[in-house]
């Protein structure tokens, strides 16, 4: 057993430790904190299989931008955890066995894409294209129809979440697009000219004594 293979078992070990933590985290926060390390470790068993580019894209893509925004989103909105997990454990024994299932499943569908025995070796002009520049013409060309397939899917999911939030509430407050567009520089700004006003006149000033009144005064 080489390094390789020992740092395989180690990161997959984390891999498979931060997942549960996911879904058995108290806090919301420390689930996310979980899900980070998942894609750390999902980051470096691709270095390991020298998939650099997916492990940069995940690192990128899902820790730099996906999973810090869904960080601040939980920290922000402070959601009550304890009804959300009110009988988790209750569900849990039905969860794992659907769980348990759909991995099967997923093993029969690409047992067979895990068989190195069957697969081709690459070319000596295929290496020279890079990792980076082959999985870009087996995408666009081979796996065209299942990335546009995908991609329709992930449209769907962005417009059924715009509908579930747009939906009617009574304290939501919505705008209309078309009466904004309509909308002149008059009915924006109302300019209202007032009379000048004047000054008020200054207190007169107070009288001064005379020195005869002062000597007078004095006597």
């Amino acid at each position: 057993m080489n390094s390789t293979t020992i740092l395989f078992y180690v990161f997959s070990a984390v891999l498979l430790g931060a997942a549960f933590g996911v879904i058995t985290a108290r806090s919301t926060v420390h689930a996310a904190l979980y899900l980070v390390l998942a894609f750390f470790s999902a980051a470096c068993v691709w270095m390991l299989l020298k998939a650099e580019f997916l492990a940069i894209a995940l690192v990128l893509v899902y820790v730099g931008a996906v999973m810090v925004l869904f960080l601040f989103v939980v920290m922000m909105l402070d959601i009550n955890t304890d009804s959300l997990r009110h009988n988790f454990w209750r569900h849990f024994p039905l969860a794992g066995l659907v769980g348990a299932v759909i991995a099967l499943e997923m093993t029969l569908v690409l047992r067979g894409g895990f068989d190195l025995g069957v697969a081709r070796p690459p070319t000596a002009a295929e290496l020279a294209l890079g990792n980076t520049k082959l999985l870009g013409i087996e995408i666009y060309t081979q796996y065209l129809y299942p990335l546009q397939l995908a991609a329709v899917l992930l449209l769907v999911a962005i417009i059924a979440a715009i509908a579930l939030t747009l939906r009617e509430r009574k304290d939501a407050r919505h705008l209309d697009p078309a009466q904004q567009m309509r909308a002149k520089k008059a009915d924006r700004v109302r300019l209202v000219k007032m009379a000048p006003t004047r000054a008020p006149a200054p207190p007169p000033p107070p009288p001064t004594a005379t020195p005869d009144a002062a000597s007078t005064e004095k006597r």
